[in-house]
């Protein structure tokens, strides 16, 4: 089921994780699977000398038109946490509104997670337990796009596949063969969400 958004201009959408996890990436497949839906799009990492494992965020912009603002998302519509272990080390919830969504990476239920946002605009799935099974590693900033594809609409699921393609087209088609199954499945299984 895709979430009915409210009229709005441009999406804002933050990423959240831990330096090595692909953060930066993420952002990155949401404004290459944005632009070949044909629309405008942006992305760019925030974060200084952090070490591998720091709390570390990404953001990406989506828009019909042309983007001129350039600066980090203040007030997210779209919050995606890789590693919901931040949820009681930083206040990933800072900027939100009572329609921002959150996808969340996590074994837990929804009740059970520490954000404070109404519960009907959170998404919960199990990327790691996805990637995992599909890739053979804990990276799940491919697998977790799935859901937001899904949750979202804001990118087809087609256009994720090929942003994966052109982004890890050095890696081989192995890897961008696992990475594009585990992102099938997260979108199947946010159906349920």
């Amino acid at each position: 089921m895709s979430f009915e958004f409210y009229y709005k201009i441009m999406y804002q959408i933050r990423v959240h994780g831990r330096g090595g996890q692909g953060v930066v990436t993420a952002a990155e497949l949401i404004a290459i699977a944005a632009f070949y839906d044909g629309k405008v799009s942006q992305a760019f990492p925030f974060f200084g000398v952090e070490r591998t494992g720091a709390p570390i965020e990404s953001y990406a912009r989506i828009d019909d038109k042309f983007i001129r603002t350039r600066e980090q998302v203040h007030a997210p519509d779209i919050l995606i946490v890789q590693d919901s272990t931040l949820l009681g080390v930083t206040d990933v919830a800072r900027g939100t509104s009572k329609k921002t969504i959150a996808i969340v990476n996590s074994a837990k239920e929804k009740d059970k997670l520490n954000i404070d946002l109404p519960k009907e605009n959170i998404f919960v799935i199990d990327a790691t337990k996805i990637a995992l099974d599909k890739i053979g590693k804990n990276i799940v900033n491919t697998t977790i796009l799935g859901a937001f594809a899904r949750a979202t609409g804001l990118v087809s699921l087609n256009s994720l596949k090929l942003a994966i393609k052109e982004k890890f087209k050095e890696k081989g088609d192995k890897i961008i063969n696992k990475n594009i199954e585990a992102v099938e499945v997260a979108y199947k299984s946010s159906a349920e969400l």
